[in-house]
């Protein structure tokens, strides 16, 4: 009996029973449904091989992509302490804090990182979703200021690479005033006479998209990028109409001449180093128009011919 129960059964188990695999080695895409194993996907930095749809990316495994050999170095920003408001929903707001900053490893909603790209440096400032829906409060003001100021020192671009909800509720009219605080930011890198470079990327909704993600002296999103104000439900609801197909898109914003450009995700470190080169280029630049696809004339800086 012990022969049967401790060698033979063990042995059919083994030959019947399936191996425990893990469930998160294959990724539905969210556009055409298609299953794609993990490694596959992650090669592609979450863009699926079958449609080319742009999945959400992790803040640091883009900063990885962007920066010359993924190095780069990231700047300590003084995160939220306390709650001014004394806030609380299902959760109390010092909670929902705690939670994210254990699930993310980070303080707050943005990553300020310096480091090469190209061979010229510049300074990068990039919202993390994963923590709150990547709102903006008071931390995230100060960190973008910070942002600003790293750029203005070393001479360098700033680039901002924004996923948000918008303001974060938890801070009330706090959270408001992180937009004119944004806009000062950007102004002091442009009084510099420094590139300021936005990069939208899926959702940028809310104060965010009111602020600082649409003041770029070139914006650039990734394809089929929620980009707006309000939800679109929203918007129908109080205008009682219906939306055209794609509003809010990365696409139909270019069209309407709201960004300058939409730019695939694998091509997006080439273009930035590309547009940070020609913009930087200002003492012997003159303006000339480049055509978009919605047949209107965007501006850019570009370099003096040698024959002029």
């Amino acid at each position: 009996m012990n022969w049967l129960k401790n060698y033979v059964r063990p042995k059919i188990r083994a030959l019947v029973e399936k191996e425990n695999i893990p469930d998160n080695l294959w990724k539905q895409c969210q556009s055409c449904e298609q299953m794609i194993f993990h490694r596959e996907l992650e090669a592609a930095h979450n863009v699926c091989p079958h449609c080319n749809h742009h999945m959400r990316l992790a803040a640091k495994k883009r900063l990885e992509t962007l920066f010359d050999h993924g190095v780069f170095e990231t700047v300590q920003l003084a995160g939220l302490k306390g709650d001014p408001l004394k806030f609380r929903d299902k959760k109390r707001y010092t909670d929902r804090l705690k939670d994210s900053r254990n699930t993310t490893g980070e303080d707050d909603a943005l990553i300020v990182a310096h480091g090469k790209m190209g061979g010229n440096a510049v300074i990068v400032a990039i919202m993390n979703f994963s923590f709150m829906g990547g709102s903006m409060g008071i931390a995230l003001g100060k960190g973008l200021i910070s942002a600003a100021r790293l750029a203005v020192l070393k001479e360098s671009p700033l680039i901002a690479i924004t996923s948000s909800g918008g303001a974060r509720m938890q801070e009330g009219i706090l959270s408001l005033m992180q937009m004119p605080r944004s806009i000062i930011a950007v102004n002091e890198v442009k009084e510099a006479g420094l590139p300021y470079i936005t990069v939208l990327t899926d959702p940028t909704t809310g104060g965010v998209s009111a602020s600082f993600a649409m003041l770029g002296d070139i914006a650039i999103a990734e394809p089929g990028a929620v980009i707006g104000f309000a939800g679109a439900r929203v918007i129908e609801e109080t205008i009682r109409e219906t939306l055209p197909e794609g509003f809010q898109r990365a696409e139909y914003l270019l069209e309407h001449g709201m960004i300058d450009r939409v730019v695939h995700r694998h091509e997006l470190r080439d273009e930035l180093i590309r547009i940070n080169a020609i913009l930087k280029n200002t003492n012997s630049a003159k303006i000339v128009p480049i055509a978009s696809s919605n047949k209107s004339s965007k501006y850019i800086n570009q370099e003096r011919e040698a024959a002029e």
